[in-house]
Parts: C-alpha cells; sequence; structure tokens
C-alpha cells in the first residue's frame, strides 16, 4: 500500500481532504501527518512517502509559498492530481463565545476570517498556530478562564472537546483551497481526451526588456490557455524571478501544448515541468 502524507495532525483542513481523496482513488494510501508542509514534501523526495497532499492556493488568500519554492527547487517532484476543496471555518472553544479573548488558528484560516474577526471579536488577540488541529488541542490544554478559541475544522473541536461557538465564520462562502497530491518522477501524461492542467516553472531573463510578453505570445499564440501565472523570487539574487504556469489541458490534440512548452524552454534559462494532472473538485456536505 502506498503511503500518502498530509500536514498535520489530525483535525486539519489537510487531513479533511486526504481522507476525501482517499476514498476516490482507484487504490486507497495509508495517510501520515507530517508537522509542516515542507516535511511533508520532503518526505516524497527522501522516498519515505509515495506522496503527499499539501495546499497550493487559497481562493481568498492566494498561494502557499512554501509549497511553490519546494517544487521549484526539486528535480523530483511532480503533480499527480489537483483537489479543489471548499473549507469550512468554525470557532470552537471551551468557554462561552462572549468570553473569547484569545483566538488560536493557522496564518490561512485568521485571514479567511479577517472580516468576521474584525466585526465580532475586535479586542481578541490572534494567535498563529502550526495548524488548525494544533490550535485546536491548545486551547483544549488551556483553562477555560483564560477565554482562549480556536478557529478549526468541525472534527478538530470533536478530537479535542471543544464546542462550536460559531459556525462558518469564513469572510466567503466560496473559500476554497486547491491541493496538490505530490509524487515523484517519472511524470506520467493524461491520457488522450482527458481535460486536466499542466504546470510548468521556469526562470527567464527578466533583465531584457518584452522577455515575460514573448513567453506569453508562445501560449497565445498557439491559443494554449493559461489559467494562472505567479512569480517567485529565484532566490540568486535581487530582481531574479521563477515563473509558474498552470496550463489547460481541453481534451484536443496535445501538439500546440508541447510546441508551447518547448518554446518556452528555449527562451528560458531553465524549464521544469512538473506533468499533467487531472483537477478533482471535493463533492461535500
Amino acid at each position: 500500500m502506498e503511503k500518502m502524507g498530509f500536514l498535520g495532525p489530525p483535525g486539519t483542513h489537510s487531513e479533511a481532504a486526504a481522507l476525501y481523496l482517499n476514498g476516490v482513488l482507484p487504490e486507497p494510501a495509508e495517510l501520515t501527518a507530517y508537522p509542516e508542509i515542507f516535511a511533508a514534501l520532503q518526505a516524497v523526495a527522501d522516498h519515505k512517502a509515495d506522496s503527499c497532499l499539501v495546499p497550493v492556493e487559497n481562493s481568498l488568500e492566494g498561494s502557499i509559498n512554501i509549497t511553490l519554492d519546494t517544487l521549484a527547487r526539486s528535480d523530483e517532484l511532480i503533480v499527480r492530481r489537483e483537489l479543489i476543496w471548499r473549507v469550512h471555518n468554525q470557532l470552537m472553544a471551551k468557554c462561552p463565545v462572549d468570553a473569547v479573548r484569545l483566538i488560536y488558528s493557522h496564518a490561512q484560516p485568521l485571514a479567511q476570517c479577517r472580516g468576521y474577526l474584525k466585526a465580532h471579536f475586535p479586542q481578541a488577540r490572534l494567535i498563529a498556530a502550526a495548524s488548525t488541529a494544533r490550535a485546536a488541542a491548545l486551547v483544549a490544554a488551556s483553562d477555560p478562564a483564560e477565554g482562549c478559541a480556536a478557529i478549526c475544522t468541525a472534527r478538530a473541536g470533536e478530537l479535542y472537546g471543544l464546542t462550536a461557538v460559531a459556525t462558518e465564520i469564513q469572510d466567503s462562502s466560496e473559500n476554497c483551497t486547491r491541493f496538490y497530491q505530490v509524487g515523484r518522477r517519472p511524470a506520467l501524461p493524461l491520457p488522450q481526451g482527458d481535460t486536466g492542467r499542466a504546470l510548468i516553472i521556469c526562470q527567464i531573463d527578466g533583465s531584457r526588456a518584452g522577455s515575460l510578453c514573448e513567453v506569453l505570445q508562445e501560449f497565445a499564440s498557439r491559443h494554449v490557455n493559461m489559467t494562472r501565472i505567479e512569480s517567485r523570487p529565484a532566490r540568486t539574487e535581487l530582481g531574479a524571478y521563477l515563473f509558474f504556469f498552470d496550463l489547460e489541458i481541453n481534451g484536443g490534440p496535445r501538439c500546440k501544448l508541447t510546441e508551447s512548452i518547448a518554446a518556452v524552454q528555449r527562451r528560458s534559462i531553465w524549464l521544469r515541468h512538473l506533468g499533467e494532472f487531472p483537477v478533482l473538485i471535493a463533492k461535500q456536505k
């Protein structure tokens, strides 16, 4: 049985997404929690896990930089699947809602609930934790008189004996997180006729005017739809950037996609193709 990692401990949004994905995979994997996103990715690179499910982007707060940076620095990691997961944030505590003075959570949910917290808990102190489940554990270990609460999943609250004092507190009902199931090379192409995405990462010569425009034109001239572009520092010198491109695979012939990637590679200092993969939208209750 394969081993798939996720950001733990049990009770995180990542665990919920991993449990869902495991239920729809052709062959379920053994799920293993890791304390950090980087640790889960590194376990795959070190052959201690076969894959991991890690967040890459939230619809409210944007990209998860550690995921992008680790993928960019690895010669071995590739993307097997993408899962789009609708995020539900609950406020869990051992005290009444009007006694809440400290609120723990991961930095992402704290940001995803910023508007709600400002409106309902303007005086509360917000404290970032390693994960939403860790936040629940901290609240569970606290004295109710301290007025601690956690933004976490309902499952985390149940695991740690907390009670929901407010539900569905995310600022948008369309709050979704994109997850990548990351594995190791070789990257297998999608079967012909299937739809999905391809991910490439490249570094171009940013000192030359028009270099990014020329890269984008390679996609546009071949009618390859780019669904996302992201830049990250190359970490080599000030002003050097890497570019991440999500490219649509629409089920038609792949020749234009292949041609455009080859053309971009010729215009790049280096280019890495992280695979073609299906996009799954979780069917949640």
